[in-house]
């Protein structure tokens, strides 16, 4: 079976959903939405792209298809093209003729505003039949660009051309059917696969999460982040919060200096975390007591399953599908992103309230255990495209 993905490769959840169908022995190929880095997870396919940047000192089995083939002169050589060949810039028609060229057995776009519109667009080049196209969105790709007069059309085209859908949650299955979509619904599961649940136990600290005296919080301040409204909230509970520390990470300037600033006028220790890697990241979950994620949108937050995971308490943006997986006030807290004394509530609650947080943590150890388990979602994702190839293969003309 041949797999072609059209996603970010810079990106730690095409890492992990890719990486649930190594060893099959199947010919899976990768064709970033944008030249630049690929994250170092990336292992055993095939990037298609001009001038991709392979990890340093990484191998993992990557082969770089119409990669620069020498060490310098890659810049230069871009700019020439670009010149010369303004259509080789072309993203949309290179990945017209990439499909054309490797007759995949599958295309599957993971992501909307950048995978989803790119292959739409290299679809309207091609002539003739299209290989089976799978779509799955990503957090706010539908429930927030939806709404808006500059995507909506697009998103429309997106869901009324793909033939099957296999998304995270079931918000954005209404979503997608309200915006035209009439195929096949493959499966529900997070955009990342499962967890190793299991031998992430281990990377909890040992006790009871009551014992636990850090609270986490999501760095991000952008169109949709909200972390300077965790920062306020933090602020007003700092009554109840002697003795903690707190730890930002995905922190931006804005942030780091709000941070900062807030530990001097609270005394509270605040530690804004260096970029780390995901098994640190599970770490400090699993250190944690609250883990808080605030947006205007977002879809199943990677980030507060790990928190259900390793034993944190869940303060999570009531504009997610976090309602799928939370019981509010039970295993965690929906609470309004831009509303910092409803945050604010929820840490004194999670805080000040031992048996709920050790309770929530072993409801949410099971419910992971059974819902978000990689033992269980990988065989699910392998029938699913196994199912879309027995299905049968399409024939490809370029314009």
């Amino acid at each position: 079976m041949r797999i072609l993905f059209i996603a970010m490769a810079n990106s730690i959840h095409t890492a992990r959903w890719i990486d649930q169908l190594a060893g099959r022995g199947w010919d899976i190929h990768l064709f970033p939405v944008e030249s630049g880095r690929l994250h170092p997870d990336l292992k055993n396919l095939t990037i298609h792209d001009f001038l991709p940047h392979k990890p340093y000192g990484s191998n993992h089995g990557l082969r770089l298809a119409g990669a620069w083939p020498f060490p310098g002169g890659a810049t230069l050589a871009r700019h020439i093209m670009k010149r010369l060949m303004p259509s080789w810039s072309d993203r949309v028609r290179r990945l017209a003729r990439t499909i054309s060229k490797l007759k995949p057995d599958i295309v599957h776009s993971l992501e909307m505003q950048h995978a989803g519109y790119l292959t739409l667009d290299a679809k309207n080049h091609l002539d003739g039949k299209f290989p089976p196209w799978i779509f799955t969105p990503w957090g706010s790709d539908i429930y927030l660009f939806g709404r808006l007069s500059e995507h909506a059309r697009k998103i429309k085209d997106v869901l009324s051309s793909c033939n099957y859908y296999a998304g995270e949650c079931h918000r954005d299955v209404k979503l997608a059917r309200a915006f035209g979509f009439d195929g096949e619904v493959l499966m529900i599961s997070p955009v990342t696969g499962g967890f190793n649940t299991e031998q992430l136990w281990l990377f909890r600290q040992p006790g009871p999460t009551s014992a636990r005296r850090l609270i986490l919080l999501k760095g991000y301040q952008n169109w949709a982040g909200r972390a300077l409204v965790g920062l306020q909230a933090i602020r007003l509970s700092a009554d109840v919060l002697k003795g903690y520390r707190i730890a930002v990470y995905l922190a931006n300037q804005d942030v780091r200096i709000a941070a900062e600033l807030l530990s001097q006028s609270t005394g509270i220790p605040i530690e804004i975390v260096p970029r780390s890697s995901h098994d640190e990241m599970l770490r400090l979950h699993g250190r944690a007591r609250v883990s808080i994620g605030l947006s205007i949108s977002d879809g199943i937050s990677v980030s507060m399953l790990e928190a259900m995971v390793m034993g944190s308490f869940p303060v999570q943006s009531n504009t997610s599908c976090g309602n799928e997986w939370i019981r509010d006030g039970e295993t965690g807290r929906l609470v309004f992103p831009e509303d910092p004394e409803n945050v604010a509530g929820a840490i004194r609650l999670a805080v000040t309230d031992d048996a709920l947080v050790d309770s929530a943590s072993d409801i949410n150890a099971r419910l992971t255990a059974e819902r978000a388990n990689e033992s269980l979602i990988k065989p699910e994702v392998v029938n699913m495209y196994k199912k879309v190839f027995s299905r049968g293969k399409s024939q490809y003309v370029v314009k």
